[in-house]
């Protein structure tokens, strides 16, 4: 069996995307398409080249069906995705927005297939010929069974070596309250090699205000990068060594936000796989989220191996055309 770059796990849903704006109860037309985070970044890291395999379930029935053969076709490794036979595919709604705003969205996902996941989903060798796990705070929300097993891949992955990468992706509303979704995500976090909350949710998380103090954080607690996405303005990179902004990406117009942080977290596990720095890595996460912004999908803007060459070249926010730097600060002795 062929080994794998990366895995994850997480529940994968079909996603209806309203074709004209306003309210969704009024909305008459829908283009579908796939949705979840993980299976986004699984998809982004499968076009730029990489071997991805996807831990999920999906219902028997015409939903699980299609995800199965878009999973195919974007040439994710499903070895790992179980037909539920019991309990239905989980699917969502988005409105389409004018303007850049973030979109509406209501779920379907309560009692899905996903939610059921277990132990029983992960075979106990499966990590043993893995580079790389991802995992987000997505999945030990949906269920008790389900947060579980995430925390069984956790627990493989540091006893057999796997680099372990944690997107908080926070969803209140699927937790049974503010403080424990805190106190799970935290404790999965001091067990990641690489942290990467968006400026907001590790305000909340951890209570602090500046990119500099939540990364010092999740430092002290044991992660050994962190990344925090600070929108246009860029992201902040930070390890035991090094220190810093890393420049954004210029947008000439946003289309729709979904998908942008599953997008970064792609560019920088992709470059981390391809043995380039923290620095050079956030430089690429922003340059996949911005290119993703850009496009009405959740995944549509995820870019091949030549679309990032050229969005990597990209005008980058707050530096002249003449050719910007990325700038990493050292940390001080």
């Amino acid at each position: 069996m062929q080994a794998l770059d990366v895995l994850t796990v997480g529940e994968a849903m079909a996603l209806f995307s309203a074709r004209t704006t306003g309210p969704l109860p009024e909305v008459e037309q829908f283009n579908r398409s796939v949705a979840g985070a993980e299976l986004n970044v699984a998809i982004g890291l499968s076009r730029l080249g990489l071997r991805v395999g996807y831990v999920s379930r999906v219902g028997n029935d015409m939903l699980g069906e299609y995800l199965l053969s878009a999973m195919a076709r974007e040439g994710v490794d499903c070895r790992y995705v179980q037909l539920d036979r019991l309990h239905p595919t989980g699917l969502m709604f988005k409105s389409r927005e004018e303007s850049g705003k973030d979109p509406s969205t209501q779920y379907f996902r309560k009692g899905s297939a996903a939610s059921h996941m277990g132990l029983g989903d992960m075979p106990p060798d499966a990590l043993q010929t893995v580079r790389h796990l991802h995992i987000t705070g997505i999945s030990p929300a949906l269920s008790g069974s389900v947060r579980e097993l995430v925390e069984y891949m956790v627990r493989q992955a540091r006893a057999t070596g796997v680099a372990i990468s944690f997107d908080p992706n926070l969803r209140p509303k699927l937790w049974e309250s503010e403080a424990v979704m805190v106190r799970t995500l935290n404790a999965l976090a001091a067990q990641c090699d690489l942290v990467m909350p968006g400026l907001a949710e590790g305000r909340l998380l951890t209570g602090l205000d500046t990119p500099q103090d939540i990364a010092t954080y999740y430092l002290d607690r044991g992660a050994r990068q962190v990344v925090i996405k600070c929108g246009p303005a860029g992201a902040y990179c930070a390890s035991a060594s090094a220190q810093g902004m890393v420049s954004g990406f210029l947008v000439p117009q946003v289309v729709d936000t979904v998908g942008a942080g599953d997008g970064f977290a792609v560019g920088v596990i992709s470059a981390l796989l391809d043995g380039l720095t923290l620095a050079e890595a956030a430089l690429r996460g922003n340059a996949i989220g911005a290119r993703v912004v850009q496009y009405p999908g959740d995944n549509d803007g995820l870019p091949t191996r030549a679309e990032l060459e050229i969005a990597m070249h990209a005008p980058r926010t707050g530096e002249v055309e003449s050719g910007p730097r990325m700038e990493v600060s050292r940390a001080k002795a």
